[in-house]
């Protein structure tokens, strides 16, 4: 029997199940991996907003990671919902010594607004955690935060990219859904040898937009954990996504999820190919 890679994903758990941990399982899924989590914090939330969050204790969660990398073969992780300066440095910690490939999704707001990112933990994620990432995933606004920078062309974006390199990362995906450029977005991706990749995708209309960045890191990681390269693991997490926002159905009242469902046998797709 073929070996199924484990990936691993640390972030929140949405009550919603359209991001965080549940996005990102359904996501390892769909691409014929096995899903482990560890869980940052919880979220009282559905389509329309975040009520509440409940995070537990940094030692906690330190404790998850460190059980879960005691026992199994972990592929590649990704992390998203990081919310303190405390748990930043715990898992920082916990994974100071893998090797295998890391995707950081610095997740600062929810696509409803709401803050999931503690204003005390963006320097603690840029101090501890962009060092130790294969590939760093902000969108424009959280570039911008990280950076320092505005954003409004595509040159704003590769100074910006110069910026988060020097933080650490060995590569950085800056996504272009914020920016209006008509029928495409475009994402640019920042590889180690200093080339800048431009990766334009068609625009898709309709309001199903949560959990667009948890799912588009975790296919990354998955696609990573599959033996992809990290422009081939990109451009397929692309397609993935795309066809996810394309064949998203209602749920709720809100701003609602991707389908990631979208391909049921996604994995064997990859797998194939």
């Amino acid at each position: 029997m073929q070996a199924i890679p484990s990936i691993l994903t640390i972030a929140g758990s949405d009550s919603g199940g359209g991001a965080g941990i549940q996005a990102d399982l359904k996501t390892i899924h769909a691409h014929g991996c096995y899903g482990l989590s560890v869980i940052t914090a919880l979220t009282a939330q559905n389509t329309r907003g975040v009520t509440g969050i409940h995070a537990p204790p940094a030692e906690f969660v330190a404790k998850q990671l460190e059980t879960v990398l005691a026992d199994i073969d972990v592929a590649a992780a990704k992390t998203g919902m990081l919310f303190s300066a405390e748990i930043i440095r715990a898992v920082a910690w916990g994974l100071r010594d893998v090797a295998f490939p890391l995707v950081v999704d610095p997740v600062c707001v929810a696509q409803s607004g709401d803050q999931l990112l503690q204003d005390s933990a963006v320097s603690a994620m840029k101090t501890h955690i962009f060092p130790r990432a294969t590939l760093l995933t902000p969108n424009i606004p959280e570039a911008e935060l990280f950076s320092g920078l505005k954003i409004e062309s595509s040159k704003d974006v590769f100074a910006a990219m110069r910026a988060l390199l020097d933080l650490g990362p060995k590569a950085v995906l800056i996504k272009g859904g914020h920016m209006r450029e008509g029928e495409q977005v475009t994402d640019w991706l920042g590889l180690p040898d200093g080339k800048i990749v431009s990766l334009p995708m068609p625009r898709v209309g309709g309001e199903s937009r949560h959990g667009t960045g948890c799912t588009l890191s975790a296919a990354i990681a998955s696609n990573l954990g599959l033996g992809l390269s990290m422009e081939d693991a990109v451009r397929r997490s692309q397609e993935f996504l795309n066809a996810a926002i394309r064949e998203s159905f209602p749920v709720g009242k809100g701003s609602g999820p991707v389908n990631h469902l979208v391909a049921g046998q996604w994995g064997q797709r990859i797998k194939a190919s």
